[in-house]
């Protein structure tokens, strides 16, 4: 798995076809055979590449469980330039060439795997083939983003960001909502689930550690969030991580320190 801060790109095996439900635009390859996506209630779709927009309920299936998987988070991207098959609604593209691209990037990852970071490959380049555009956002907001971009499990509440910003907490959240394209609660939740990507090939420490150093108040809602989010229990994530290898910037936890 490659984390950057603002994009993921995994490759390995896949869980259950367990809801899940990702702030980020997934973009999904099956790396033998197809794979299938069931968005909501729609009915199951089959074929190679499938584009889910952010906090879309969705199921992922493949015949052989092994998938490659690349998150774009929304905030970081202009998605109205985008390329089309990007900006898709959901489900089934044609684009053999970022299918090209996913089974490139896997080797190419391979190959670097003995580091922990990845310096000399390029994440949009090697995924996208081309740097995709950013997004704008008002400073205001870019300055709250940031806040809890780079500390997902800190406790930032939306009447403390909106005085921080010289907002009113109403204008605040109207804005916050408009520029990021979700409200401040939902980012604030999703950030920190995102966050568990960089704990889970620590096998040393407890779910219970975990869950705290992520910003959680207790296990129980740590399992809750990242069930919702992930459609498998933590406990699972990490069990099924146990020869993960993540490349890119790693998270030292507190109680690590």
């Amino acid at each position: 798995m490659w984390i950057t801060p603002d994009r993921v790109f995994y490759a390995g095996l896949l869980g259950t076809p367990s809801t899940r439900n990702y702030g980020a635009t997934m973009v999904y390859v099956a790396l033998d055979g197809v794979v299938r996506v069931q968005i909501g209630s729609q009915a199951w779709q089959e074929g190679h590449v499938f584009v889910v927009p952010p906090h879309t309920v969705h199921r992922v299936a493949c015949e052989t469980r092994h998938i490659a998987a690349t998150m774009l988070e929304p905030e970081s991207v202009d998605m109205q330039a985008l390329p089309d098959w990007l900006q898709h609604s959901g489900g089934l593209v044609e684009q053999e060439g970022f299918r090209s691209r996913a089974h490139q990037a896997h080797q190419a990852l391979l190959r670097n795997g003995q580091q922990s970071q990845a310096p000399m490959l390029d994440f949009d380049q090697l995924l996208f083939g081309m740097e995709l555009p950013k997004r704008q956002l008002d400073k205001r907001i870019a300055q709250v983003v940031e806040r809890i971009r780079t500390n997902p499990s800190g406790q930032a509440q939306a009447q403390d960001c909106a005085a921080q910003v010289h907002l009113s907490f109403s204008r605040f959240l109207h804005l916050f909502k408009s520029e990021v394209g979700t409200s401040f609660r939902t980012f604030r939740t999703w950030k920190r689930a995102r966050s568990l990507l960089h704990y889970v090939v620590d096998q040393n420490s407890s779910l219970t550690d975990v869950a705290l150093e992520a910003g959680y108040p207790d296990s129980t809602h740590f399992s809750h969030s990242i069930r919702q989010v992930y459609g498998l229990k933590p406990k699972d994530i990490f069990a099924g991580s146990r020869k993960l290898r993540v490349i890119g910037a790693a998270v030292t936890p507190h109680y690590m320190r």
